[in-house]
């Protein structure tokens, strides 16, 4: 028999919704670069490849990602968790982020945002949609260009559920076969 279920918060539903990997947005403006913590995106349109996010307006990165126009999106592994947290923890204000918890930018080739060159794969991205920005901060970017580390296609990645809670993706279960309408032609 199954148990009654609970009310649960209507504030905190990100945490059952949260629907992608932990990713650090790398920005630059006028010779400054920053990377921020980002627990929630979502991609919106296969072709072109639109990704859209909330990024608060109180956020240091705010500013840089609007007048410049682009970002780049990087995703780390569940290894990098307590640089993730860090990050997430500091004002790009404040501190130079990439000296202070010893990432490495690398040159983007669509972008003038750097790469992290420690995580597993980049986005370079540019705002594709502004609309949204003014009344809720959501931008929608689109990605120009992707790269991943060919030995690292699918490692674990962090998912955060709020209030200091992260998890790691599961197994993998290859279910291609099963997707007779969708096959998707990327290879990992």
């Amino acid at each position: 028999m199954t148990k009654p279920k609970r009310d649960y918060p209507v504030e905190n539903i990100r945490r059952l919704l949260e629907p992608g990997p932990i990713v650090l947005v790398s920005s630059a403006w006028k010779g400054e670069t920053n990377i921020m913590t980002m627990g929630w995106h979502t991609v919106l349109e296969f072709t072109p490849s639109l990704v859209g996010c909330v990024i608060a307006s109180s956020n240091h990165s705010f500013g840089m990602i609007r007048n410049s126009g682009e970002c780049v999106i990087n995703i780390p592994t569940a290894d990098m968790v307590d640089t993730v947290v860090k990050i997430g923890n500091s004002d790009g204000d404040e501190i130079d982020k990439f000296g202070t918890f010893n990432l490495t930018p690398a040159k983007a080739s669509k972008v003038k945002a750097p790469l992290v060159r420690e995580c597993f794969a980049n986005l370079e991205c540019k705002i594709h949609d502004t609309r949204m920005v003014n009344k809720y901060n959501f931008f929608i970017f689109k990605v120009v260009k992707a790269h991943v580390t060919p030995h690292r296609p699918l490692p674990q990645t962090l998912h955060y559920h709020g209030q200091g809670i992260f998890t790691t993706d599961g197994r993998k279960m290859n279910k291609a076969a099963g997707f007779t309408k969708w096959r998707d032609t990327a290879t990992f």
